[in-house]
């Protein structure tokens, strides 16, 4: 019998049963295209943009998969599962601490990057965050000489004497301040545009360790595309010579294939390693409604290890601060 002979009062069963499969298949449809894009590391236009949000998306993908099964829409239940599950196995690690973080005997380094939003983020919190933290060296990026002055007269100098400073007006500036003096010092400008201030620290009892304020130039448009993943690809790879430590604003998540290809050169990102991968550093903090991302980093070589991350926002800037407990390798 078909729907068009059966009774009257079974027509509008079969067709909400016609329609509720139909939504199924088509809620599926994005979501596994979602997946591959991110799997095999398709980074074009705004695609780029929107695959910071995977970690949004992953969740999404319970609704059809639990509603599928409700439904007892087993065929589409079984897909909706996979999906699921490959979203999960790629971001849920991220709220896991890894078995392996790396060296945890050597000599602790804290470390902090802050974005200052061109350069207005409230100096204050800053030196606080530092001097309450005891922090080793600090990365700041979009790095102003407004937001130098500011830092100055916080007394951010008398906490770390030393530094290599790049301040520039708008987005470009960076810099190193460190509590330890540095055997070699200088900044770059990548293609994008932007300064990434570099050193080579002089870590008592644990000899010398690279690091450096990254900030690559902002997937915005999408003729900046190819300049964002030029400037990740420029990136110093971990293995050989010294230790690195590489901090700042990545503008890419753990779902960009660039920032996951220079972490396969032997960095863990530190966050990651703790399982506090999932918290946000840049978005609504200044008040736009963008639910929140995470594109400030701290990378760690394989040489050394991660004890712990935090999190705090700046008052005046669109990013939080990132903290890492680091563990150096000893002289």
């Amino acid at each position: 019998m078909t729907i068009t002979d059966a009774p009257p009062a079974a027509r509008p069963v079969g067709r909400r049963r016609i329609v509720w499969t139909v939504l199924f298949w088509l809620s599926l449809v994005p979501a596994a295209i979602w997946l591959v894009a991110r799997t095999f590391g398709w980074d074009a236009g705004f695609w780029v943009q929107l695959l910071a949000f995977t970690p949004y998306v992953a969740i999404g993908t319970l609704i059809p998969a639990l509603g599928a099964l409700i439904a007892r829409r087993w065929i589409a239940a079984a897909v909706a599962v996979l999906i699921a599950v490959g979203f999960a196995t790629a971001t849920v690690p991220r709220v896991l601490a890894d078995g392996d973080k790396g060296p945890s005997t050597g000599v602790e380094l804290r470390v902090m990057t802050s974005n200052m939003l061109f350069g207005g983020a409230d100096a204050g919190e800053i030196v606080a965050l530092v001097r309450d933290n005891r922090i080793d060296v600090l990365a700041v990026q979009e790095f102003t000489e407004r937001g130098q002055q500011a830092l100055k007269a916080a007394g951010l100098e008398q906490l770390l004497p030393f530094n290599q400073l790049a301040p520039e007006w708008g987005a470009s500036g960076s810099g190193l301040y460190s509590r330890y003096d540095f055997a070699e010092q200088a900044s770059r400008r990548n293609d994008g545009g932007f300064q990434q201030a570099h050193a080579v620290v002089q870590v008592p009892g644990a000899g010398t360790v690279y690091v450096e304020s990254v900030h690559p130039l902002a997937p915005a448009s999408r003729d900046m595309v190819p300049g964002w993943a030029a400037d990740l690809g420029d990136l110093v790879p971990a293995a050989g010579g010294l230790p690195k430590i590489l901090m700042g604003d990545f503008n890419a998540t753990l779902d960009h294939r660039p920032l996951r290809d220079l972490i396969d050169t032997g960095y863990r990102d530190a966050a990651d390693a703790v399982g506090k991968g999932w918290i946000g550093t840049w978005g609504p903090y200044d008040g736009d409604p963008i639910p929140p991302v995470t594109i400030d980093h701290v990378l760690a070589d394989d040489r050394i290890g991660v004890k712990d991350v935090q999190v705090h926002s700046v008052k005046d800037s669109d990013h939080r601060a990132v903290i890492a407990w680091l563990v150096v390798p000893a002289a």
